[in-house]
């Protein structure tokens, strides 16, 4: 009997900080969220001019380089065409055309040229999370890499924060912290001089000015 005691007396508050533990290690599901406002509405969201500025992190967090993109949506259907444009640090653009659909009153389904199959998502309260698989290199499957988004709408609804997680096979390569401003906004420089005013028209027609010749 004694020794019965003994081992409850282990095994209770071994229990007890086992469910802790788990407890901390558990993560967030965008239900959580369903009372948070301003409401966030990816396609109503994304309609018009948007822009962006944001960080490319480390597997670790670290920031490596910057990044800015403008965005531009509009109405086709049932769906919302966003035209994406980059402008990297090291002076390449890039472009991505995403078609978004809302499918019900919390799911979105959007679909891009090098993104495999649908980018599912679903919006709850203030916050959007979506994940798809987005190809590098066309015809190699070796450079899929698999994108993790949580998006967070704040304040009077035209400001969102977007945390990217990119894995492959599973393991973490890298992170991105971004800001979007709905309209045309003047985002932070990128370069080495101060081109955080430059127009849209300058932008597009010299991504690359301000930056360190080599």
């Amino acid at each position: 009997m004694i020794r019965r005691l003994r081992i409850q007396s282990l095994i209770i508050p071994t229990l007890i900080v086992f469910s802790i533990l788990l407890g901390g290690c558990s993560t967030l599901q965008p239900q959580a969220f369903s009372s948070a406002v301003p409401r966030f509405e990816p396609d109503a969201f994304f309609e018009g001019p948007v822009r962006s500025w944001g960080v490319l992190e480390t597997r670790a967090g670290s920031p490596k380089s910057r990044l800015r993109a403008d965005l531009m949506g509009r109405r086709d259907g049932d769906e919302v065409v966003v035209t994406q444009d980059f402008t990297f640090e090291d002076g390449h653009t890039q472009q991505r055309i995403w078609r978004i659909r809302r499918i019900d009153e919390h799911r979105y389904a959007a679909f891009a040229p090098d993104v495999i199959g649908p980018a599912v998502g679903y919006a709850y309260g203030n916050s959007f999370h979506w994940e798809y698989t987005l190809q590098l290199r066309p015809g190699n499957v070796l450079t899929r890499v698999r994108m993790e988004h949580w998006m967070y709408l704040l304040g009077d609804g035209t400001l969102m924060i977007n945390r990217v997680v990119i894995r492959k096979f599973g393991v973490i390569v890298a992170q991105t912290t971004e800001y979007f401003q709905k309209g045309t906004a003047v985002m932070p420089a990128i370069g080495d001089q101060g081109d955080a005013d430059r127009t849209d028209a300058e932008w597009r027609s010299d991504p690359g000015r301000g930056r360190k010749s080599t």
